[in-house]
Parts: structure tokens; C-alpha cells; sequence
């Protein structure tokens, strides 16, 4: 079983930057591939991005894609989102996630089914 712990979030202005933590518990986190989640009040949760059990594939969703960089240190078991040039719309809860799923080379990150999540750290971005 693996334990997720969001941090970093907090209030910012449009512009600023954050970085996000996951600290992972137990001795299996880098046998995961693991991807951050955002919701918005009132809607959905949405896909922000993901990287491989070895950090060498990332995925972004195109609303981040250029602004924010997911990695992770498997030494530390910890997973990261570095959020720069921050907007108002990405205002939301951040969770991460992760997948035990084998990685091939058509993974989608979007459409496996995450194992164990974390309980959300909160962003907000004032205008």
C-alpha cells in the first residue's frame, strides 16, 4: 500500500510560481507511474500531467503543457510539479496519484486507473 501526502499549495498571484510536493510512503514508490489531478469548484477533475515509474516519459495536459514540469526523485519518493507563470483558471485542488499499471509504450496516462491518491493540496491564484 502506498500513502500520498500533498504539499505546497497556498495564494498567489497571477505571474508567480509554486512547486508542489507528493511525499510517498513505503519502499514500492518508484515502481509507480504517478500523475497530478486538479478540480476546480463545481467541476470535474481533470488531468494536469504524469511521468513514468523512471521519470523518462512525461505527459501534460495542453492547458500546462510549456508552464508546468512534473518530476520525481525515487531516492526521496517523492513526486514534484513545479507551476510557473501561474493563471487564475488554475485555481483547484491538486491531488496526485498513483498507477501500478506496467508501462508500454502506448500508456495514457489519462485513461488508467490510479491505485491510491492523496487528499489534495489547495492552489489559488488571485488575478
Amino acid at each position: 500500500q502506498v500513502q500520498l501526502v500533498e504539499s505546497g499549495g497556498g495564494l498567489v498571484q497571477a505571474g508567480d510560481s509554486l512547486r508542489l510536493s507528493c511525499a510517498a510512503s513505503g519502499r514500492t514508490f518508484s515502481t509507480y507511474n504517478m500523475g497530478w489531478f486538479r478540480q476546480a469548484p463545481g467541476k470535474e477533475r481533470d488531468f494536469v500531467a504524469a511521468v513514468s515509474w523512471s521519470g523518462s516519459n512525461t505527459y501534460y495536459a495542453d492547458s500546462v503543457k510549456g508552464r508546468f514540469t512534473i518530476s520525481r526523485d525515487n531516492v526521496k519518493n517523492t513526486l514534484y510539479l513545479q507551476m510557473n507563470s501561474l493563471k487564475p483558471e488554475d485555481t483547484a485542488v491538486y491531488y496526485c496519484a498513483a498507477d501500478s499499471s506496467f508501462f508500454t509504450n502506448d500508456y495514457d496516462p489519462r485513461k488508467v486507473r490510479y491505485d491510491y491518491w492523496g487528499q489534495g493540496t489547495q492552489v489559488t491564484v488571485s488575478s
